[in-house]
């Protein structure tokens, strides 16, 4: 079932002025229910734009954004009820940090929703849980955390609101490798355990492989591709030429089978090593 559709998306910015800029241009797909889609795309590719048209914040100068098969501006006094159904974590949503404590912090989402203290407190508390916060952060000031820290309490903040769709704007952006590795990994259970649709706008192409089913290729305000992910990364060349890269991993293996290796791609190290092992068994020799 299609949770997201849409249907010749555009947004123009500045539209009318002579400093107009088509962001997207006539963009139309379907994500469906419960799907992990990576959105990659270089600087200026619109992929942020097509992202805020998603919950609302930008509404787009033609076509239609549907959720859950309704468009999302049928009644634009309901936009506030969408944001609460399409979840956005921007980039460095730390930022956005205000409260005295974590759990207050974390529990401004569902409180907005107009749901109970108790109720709101409930929720905050499991969503920290998701992001591997412990009880004895609760208490604490948000500002006294760690970079890491700091992120996972924004984005918990926004799965206690318990999204239809969650929305991840590089959510990785700044992190140690560590923090990077920890952060994807509870995304990744979230998305596993709650069941829900996940979006993940990366710049890692690495993030990306590890992570989603599909991905969607934003370039020059298009959608150039939209597909598995073993598939999208296997059209290497057309990703090259549109500034982008694959997995280096990806990489060795497809410069390797144009050597003749019996190899095919992989997406991951662990991939590639189930694939390698044979051959290295073998003593290395080409068949």
């Amino acid at each position: 079932m299609a949770v997201i559709e849409l249907k010749n998306l555009t947004y123009t910015y500045g539209e009318g002025t002579p400093f107009c800029k088509t962001a997207v241009d006539h963009v139309s797909l379907t994500i469906g229910e419960g799907e992990f889609v990576g959105v990659i795309g270089h600087t200026g590719s619109g992929k942020s734009t097509l992202i805020q048209t998603l919950n609302g914040l930008l509404k787009p100068t033609s076509g239609q954004v549907l959720l859950n098969g309704r468009d999302i501006w049928e009644d634009p006094k309901k936009i506030r009820q969408v944001r609460f159904q399409v979840g956005m974590v921007f980039q460095y949503p730390e930022h956005q940090l205000f409260e005295e404590t974590v759990l207050k912090d974390i529990s401004f989402g569902p409180s907005n929703m107009g749901l109970s203290p108790q109720e709101a407190e409930e929720r905050a508390r499991k969503a920290a849980e998701f992001v591997g916060l412990s009880e004895d952060f609760l208490d604490k000031s948000p500002f006294e955390l760690s970079g890491g820290e700091k992120r996972r309490v924004a984005i918990a903040g926004v799965i206690a609101m318990d999204p239809d769709v969650l929305v991840l704007d590089e959510p990785t952006a700044g992190l140690d490798p560590r923090g990077r590795d920890v952060l994807l990994a509870q995304i990744t259970s979230y998305h596993k355990v709650r069941g829900n649709t996940v979006l993940l706008v990366s710049h890692s192409m690495e993030d990306i492989a590890r992570t989603a089913d599909r991905i969607l290729v934003m370039n020059d305000s298009h959608a150039a591709m939209f597909d598995e992910t073993a598939k999208i990364f296997a059209r290497d060349k057309e990703l090259e030429a549109m500034g982008l890269r694959v997995p280096q991993i990806t990489k060795i293996l497809s410069l390797l089978r144009e050597r003749g290796w019996p190899v095919g791609t992989a997406l991951t190290m662990e991939e590639a090593v189930r694939q390698l092992l044979p051959l290295l068994e073998k003593g290395g020799v080409r068949p």
